[in-house]
Formats: structure tokens, sequence, C-alpha cells
């Protein structure tokens, strides 16, 4: 059963989002504050955060900056663009504003869910590429290319977000424990590489950079 940790100091909102959650297979944990919600993540695990901004203690923004590698989706009620863009940017997969329709909130769920499970049992595909989960290569095409373990780690997660924009700094955490010692300097070098040996099997260009965010797969 999923685990979910709301953060959510409205005791109205946040029995609302127990009942639909828990109505539909979730395992639900509790927080009303900042502070309670980093006590939580000390002790568990979870697969996924939903977290007000405006909150005693901690505020959602100071939360987001210290977790980088559970999914959050942030329910507020600030509806700016500003708030949206600048939330994403520091590491939020989604933004939802209130009042939310349930039906919507589960679909987001579900998909950050499936998107950011590191649990690969079967290959991962896109187009020409099939990143090969045994033994850790890519076929393009049924070409086998080689990659180092840091660039296997990297396509992986542009895989299993195929419609994301991941942010660098988060990228960095997602791979952190695959690799040693890879900054923002040698991403962009490993990224090359990538792209390097891709091109060496296809025209078709599969990785975007997104100018001063991060990077995602081409549509």
């Amino acid at each position: 059963m999923k685990k979910i940790l709301v953060v959510e100091d409205d005791e109205s909102i946040h029995t609302i989002l127990e009942e639909i959650l828990k109505k539909n297979g979730y395992n639900i944990y509790s927080a009303y504050s900042g502070t309670e919600a980093l006590l939580l993540l000390e002790k568990e695990k979870f697969d996924l955060i939903l977290l007000d901004l405006m909150l005693p203690g901690l505020t959602g923004e100071e939360i987001l900056a210290k977790v980088k590698t559970i999914p959050i989706i942030v329910l507020s009620a600030k509806v700016s663009s500003d708030d949206k863009v600048n939330c994403l940017l520091s590491g939020a997969n989604d933004y939802i504003t209130k009042p939310f329709e349930a039906r919507e909130l589960l679909a987001r769920i579900e998909v950050q869910l499936r998107n950011n499970s590191n649990i690969v049992t079967d290959n991962l595909k896109y187009k020409e590429l099939e990143l090969v989960n045994d033994n850790h290569t890519l076929l393009i095409c049924n070409k086998k290319v080689n990659l180092t373990k840091t660039e296997y780690a990297i396509l992986k997660q542009l895989l299993l977000n195929p419609t994301q924009v991941i942010p660098k700094n988060k990228l960095l955490d997602l791979i952190s424990d695959d690799t040693e010692d890879c900054d923002e300097n040698s991403l962009r070098v490993h990224m090359s590489n990538i792209r390097r040996k891709i091109k060496n099997k296809t025209d078709n260009e599969y990785i975007e950079s997104i100018w001063g965010i991060g990077f995602k797969l081409k549509d």
C-alpha cells in the first residue's frame, strides 16, 4: 500500500484529503505543520507528499528545499503563475490550486507514483530507445550502445519521467545513489556524451535542454 504524507494545517481540508485517499486505498500519515512533517520524514519512508505552502513552523517552500527524493504535489490556495513556477523550479513535481476536484487530484497522484518509481523491472522504452535493465545498456533500433554507470542512471531518470522537465539539482539527487561525485559541471559532460552516443545511431534528437532549468525528453 502506497504511503502518502498529507501536510495541511486546515483541519477541514485535511479531513477531506484523508477521506478521499483512504477510500482509494492509500496509507495516510498526517502533519499539520512543516516542523511536524520533517519529524515524520525522519522516521518514515513515503511514496508521495501532498504539501500546503502556508504552514505554521516551516513553510511549504522550506520543506521543498529540504526534500529532494520524494515526489511532491503542492496543494495551495496561491494561484499566481510566479508561485507555481517558483515551486516547480524548487523541486515540486506538480501544483494544484484550491479548491481541487477529487478525480483530478487522484489522477495526478497516480501519475506521480507511476512516473517516480525507481524500481525498474522491465526495460524502459521511448520511441527508438530501449534501456535494458538486466545489463544496463541502451538499444537504439536494436543497435547496442554501451553506457557508463552515470550515463545509464541519467537516462533512466529521463525515461522514467518522459513528459517532465527535470531540474538539474533534482536530477543530481535522483542519480546520487547510483553514481559518485557527479556535480552540475560533470552532469553537462555526461549529457553531452549521451547525446553523442545516441547521435551515432540515429538522426533523431532525444534530449532537450531547458535553459536555466534542466533537461527533458523531446516530444
